[in-house]
């Protein structure tokens, strides 16, 4: 077999496009030849849905390893040996901002906002995050490593997030007031990963030149590796299939108030009038593009952030006509409301599953098992409990094999910190720290148990 010593010399050799011999680097035929070296992918991807749970149907009842799933939680039975749930981890953050805030604003930094002029509620007003995030810590820290850098280094997913910037809209942060913009535009986030193109026209150009790397590449490879590729070329016809209904038609896409509906309206293919029966069709383009980008290793760190904080999609796919924030305000005894907080947050399991779903069916390039047992989906969200604004016992789900934390088991941490819990994901990802956001809530340091 041919060893090509360098990158450059790879791609002059082949006349693979850059995207091409991208892909082509995870390959353990071309692995084999030279071109890489293939040490375990470790990747993460943070999920987040808002205005917290039901707690009676989404804790499982029973400890370790003999729990069962609850309704809220019955879409990932597929996947119950990979999946643990962790009760007890709260979000012990004070300061300013209202109850929502603080739930995002903090839930991956770990520590208090900004001083600020953003009003909630009758909270103090309150700013920015006055931290890094955890992906984005991770995310620096993999792509100081040669051995660990990818095209990206972290990619952020939304689904219908509002196109205002304010802390109930952001959950991840570069730094002290950097807080990062999901792309919550299918077509806005292919063209970044597949080119930054001026005209959605190019789209054809852009998948004939990868379909043309893949036949390069076939006579390059192992039976087994092409089986991969075939898999990727399927992913990427699926996806060019989605974008094409975008080229069809010369219709405006639909477009409706952002104050009318209570979150930002996505851009819509044509011939869809209802944003919010729309929100099924982006999320699963969004998972399928995410899925897509961590096969070509564009990225090793994600976040797919459905709505936001106080989000108030109405899915009337599921009955339910009512904004999820209001609903979520009802008291218990509100068995109506209460019925459709359960369906509703059944649904955002349903996006939880069907991304451990898509992540199961490609096989880990060069190396065993599929994506799902090199990938940790962690599952969260700002609340514990929408009426009670808590933010005890946040939700925290997490499905697959990344971090190599024991699967199959349900914990109970009983009050620990959330600031704990983002020590361990730092140490399991290959970068333990001693403290992470405020350091008078890390005492005791990282999780025990996990492993």
């Amino acid at each position: 077999m041919t060893h090509y010593e360098t990158r450059r010399e790879f791609l002059k050799k082949t006349g693979l496009s850059a995207l091409g011999a991208h892909l082509a680097m995870g390959l353990p035929s071309l692995s084999q030849a030279g071109v890489s070296s293939q040490p375990r992918k470790q990747r993460l991807i943070f999920v987040f849905s808002p205005n917290g749970v039901i707690p009676q149907h989404f804790w499982p009842e029973k400890l370790g390893a003999d729990f069962e799933l609850k309704r809220i939680l019955k879409p990932l039975e597929p996947f119950r040996d990979q999946t643990i749930t962790m009760h007890g981890v709260c979000n012990r953050i004070k300061g300013d901002g209202d109850g929502h805030m603080r739930g995002i604003g903090c839930l991956l930094t770990g520590i208090e906002l900004f001083p600020g002029d953003i009003q909630g509620g009758s909270d103090t007003p309150a700013g920015w995050s006055m931290g890094i995030s955890v992906d984005q810590f991770i995310k620096n820290k993999l792509q100081a490593n040669p051995e660990t850098r990818t095209r990206f280094g972290s990619l952020e997913f939304g689904v219908m997030v509002p196109d205002r910037a304010d802390t109930w809209t952001r959950m991840s942060y570069a730094g002290p007031n950097q807080p990062m913009s999901p792309i919550d535009d299918p077509y806005q986030m292919f063209d970044k990963l597949y080119g930054q193109q001026k005209n959605r026209q190019i789209l054809a150009s852009v998948l004939d030149g990868i379909q043309d790397d893949y036949q390069r590449l076939s006579k390059m490879i192992s039976r087994e590796d092409r089986q991969l590729l075939e898999q990727h070329l399927e992913m990427t016809r699926r996806l060019e299939k989605d974008l094409s209904i975008e080229l069809s038609s010369d219709k405006p896409r639909a477009k409706e108030s952002a104050t009318e509906v209570g979150h930002a309206v996505p851009t819509l293919p044509p011939n869809i009038e209802e944003q919010n029966e729309n929100m099924p069709l982006l999320s699963k383009m969004q998972i399928d593009l995410l899925v897509n980008s961590f096969a070509a290793d564009f990225a090793r760190v994600g976040t797919y952030q459905i709505t936001n904080s106080v989000g108030q999609p109405r899915m009337k796919w599921l009955g339910i006509d009512e904004g999820h924030h209001t609903l979520s305000h009802e008291p218990d005894k509100n068995e109506e409301a209460y019925e459709k907080l359960i369906k509703i947050n059944t649904w955002y399991c349903e996006q939880v599953a069907y991304l451990a779903k898509r992540l199961s069916e490609v096989p880990e390039p060069g190396q065993d098992g599929s994506m799902l047992d090199h990938t940790t989906i962690v599952w969260t969200n700002e609340l514990g409990k929408g009426n009670s604004h808590t933010r005890n016992n946040i939700p925290f789900v997490m499905v697959g094999g990344g971090l190599g934390w024991k699967t199959g088991v349900a914990h109970d941490f009983k009050g620990v910190t959330h600031n704990r819990l983002l020590m361990s994901f730092c140490s399991a990802m290959g970068h333990p720290v001693e403290s992470f956001g405020n350091p008078d809530f890390c005492s005791g340091g990282e999780l025990t148990g996990l492993a």
